[in-house]
């Protein structure tokens, strides 16, 4: 038997796009190299560890089991070059943090970029998910930090306080809700809206609203990134729900209204979460720090 780390992380990669493909390009890996690593773990383990069918794979049950030991496996060697890293260079960590479509464009770049600098040894794997999905990642030790909503449920979690997020409306300046002071997200959902694209985290949440309102978002176009949606709108294409940082900014340089938003959901808490954080590599410890220090300067402004 004879596989190494990134064997591990190429399985986990594999097992967590359902796809060999998708896994071998999160891990910067030729389709045929990610293939031929695959059979030699499951020739060295003597079973079989991915199911393979036509819409991508599934772990076997064995599959299942590594996928659990090789999260440990890996948490523990990352906290290990983390400590060690401290006394020498050279060691490599790296940080998988989870957040919601808002926090990667609205509050991470300050932060990320000081910090990546500081840690030039240190890599982060930043993705989007929802809030319930991304408790459940870290529970699951698939991720290391999150940022999720208060309000969801955090048992087993330790948790801080991040930013707060607010939507609001964006509409062309000629539209009729241009000269409302606000307005119900309910009221907004006869209009044609352009949204984000889909699998946006901001757009899942926004659908869920909708459904408990009885009615579904209809869109007219949906594109990544909100100067591209604030653009569309401002031509009057349609309305659309943004960070109000995000609106800000746009407004300053195109024709735009901003709506507020009387739902209550439409403003939310952030906090940090993460399984222990004094069980964490020192990369990941420092990253939370800074994290909790943006958020009490910029939330002492607020």
């Amino acid at each position: 038997m004879s596989f190494d780390l990134t064997d591990l992380r190429l399985f986990l990669h594999i097992v967590e796009s359902g796809s060999i493909t998708a896994g071998a390009d999160r891990s910067y890996m030729a389709l045929a190299s990610a293939s031929a690593r695959v059979r030699n773990m499951e020739d060295g383990l003597g079973v079989p560890l991915l199911v393979r069918g036509r819409r991508g794979v599934l772990p076997t049950e064995a599959g299942a089991a590594l996928v659990r030991h090789a999260h440990t496996l890996l948490h523990q060697w990352e906290r290990m070059v983390g400590d060690v890293s401290e006394y020498g260079y050279g060691l490599k960590g790296h940080v998988r943090l989870l957040c919601n479509t808002a926090t990667i464009t609205e509050f991470l770049p300050e932060i990320l970029s000081p910090y990546l600098t500081a840690h030039p040894n240190v890599g982060i794997d930043v993705q989007e998910r929802l809030s319930n999905e991304i408790v459940q990642d870290l529970l699951d030790e698939k991720a290391d930090v999150g940022v999720v909503s208060k309000s969801t449920d955090v048992s087993g979690l330790e948790v801080f306080p991040f930013r707060k997020l607010k939507m609001v409306l964006v509409t062309s300046a000629q539209h009729p809700f241009a000269e409302l002071g606000s307005m119900s997200f309910a009221e907004t959902l006869n209009e044609d809206f352009v949204g984000m694209a889909e699998g946006s985290s901001i757009q899942k949440y926004l659908e869920a609203h909708a459904t408990r309102a009885g009615k579904r978002i209809n869109y007219r176009v949906r594109l990544r990134g909100f100067i591209a949606v604030s653009r569309l709108v401002e031509d009057n294409v349609g309305i659309a729900i943004i960070p109000e940082s995000a609106a800000l900014r746009c407004k300053e340089s195109m024709a735009l209204a901003l709506v507020q938003l009387t739902d209550p959901w439409a403003t939310r808490q952030l906090m940090l979460c993460l399984r222990s954080y004094s069980t964490q590599p020192l990369h990941v410890r420092e990253l939370v720090d800074l994290l909790k220090e943006n958020a009490r300067v910029q939330n002492a402004k607020e």
